[in-house]
């Protein structure tokens, strides 16, 4: 459990206001270098002294969304979030050239939301319904 010379130390670090903002969000108070910026507006951070940060857990995310939904990362931060990647994606030069110009921008995945992508199928049905067929009496 953090201590109370933590929170005021990194209050004194980050601004009260970062402070409140980090406490509501991700229930902990962390200062660090800020590394980039994605298209989502998702800023990114990183904390290289090993006395402050828990290793492995140096580096992270202030998501733009307040969903906390991992598909909010593209995926070139991805891989500097999960260390595959040394640099970060703006200083990475294999970064930079392995995305073409030509490609999409990011989409999240949007499962559960309105804007779920829904096919409709395009094929005669196996089993169709029985339609009664009604004949004119005869009299």
């Amino acid at each position: 459990m953090p201590s109370l010379a933590r929170y005021i130390r990194s209050v004194r670090r980050i601004g009260i206001k970062e402070w409140w903002h980090q406490m509501q969000y991700i229930g902990d108070a962390k200062s660090g270098k800020f590394v980039g910026k994605d298209q989502f507006g998702n800023r990114y951070f990183e904390n290289l002294n090993p006395e402050e940060e828990v290793p492995g857990r140096h580096r992270w995310v202030d998501y733009a969304q307040h969903d906390f939904n991992a598909t909010q990362v593209p995926a070139e931060w991805h891989a500097w979030l999960q260390h595959i990647r040394k640099e970060p994606p703006p200083e990475d030069r294999v970064m930079q050239n392995l995305s073409p110009p030509w490609k999409a921008p990011w989409v999240e995945n949007l499962t559960g939301t309105r804007g779920v992508y829904r096919a409709y199928n395009t094929t005669k049905p196996k089993i169709e319904a029985w339609e009664p067929k009604v004949a004119p009496r005869g009299q």
